[in-house]
């Protein structure tokens, strides 16, 4: 059984997978492999039909209907990623700066310790060779 899918409820889905991924720090992958598999959309979306009396049982299948008609359209497969990227860039905007500063407070440790360590050796040389 083939589901027709409204736009509002394709959003509604969109909205939910998003955060389901974003949630767990998938969206970096996610992004990848959806880029990579666009070509193939509808035929993943009827490889999910067919595996559906499977699927079934573990996930709603009025969901799973509705999800394998939205990977069909490549309009939503747009939509999805783009807001796989705004959630992901929402969710951990403060983190990545935080982490960026640490990376910047390292680099610059290394680089003091690189340059004391040559400012030492080249007051020990002085000394040896007078």
């Amino acid at each position: 059984m083939i589901v027709e899918i409204k736009e509002e409820r394709a959003l509604e889905l969109i909205e939910k997978i998003s955060k389901f991924i974003v949630e767990r720090k998938m969206a970096s992958p996610a992004i990848l492999a959806i880029e990579s598999l666009r070509p193939l959309n509808f035929i993943a979306s009827q490889l999910m039909y067919f595996l559906s009396p499977f699927a079934e049982i573990i996930f709603n299948p009025k969901e799973y209907q509705e999800f394998a008609a939205l990977i069909e359209n490549d309009d939503y497969i747009k939509i999805l990623l783009k807001r796989l990227d705004e959630l992901d860039d929402e969710m951990y905007a403060e983190e990545r700066k935080h982490k960026k500063l640490l990376r910047k407070r390292r680099r610059n440790k290394s680089k003091q310790f690189i340059r004391n360590l040559f400012k030492f050796k080249k007051k020990g040389e002085n000394k040896r060779n007078v």
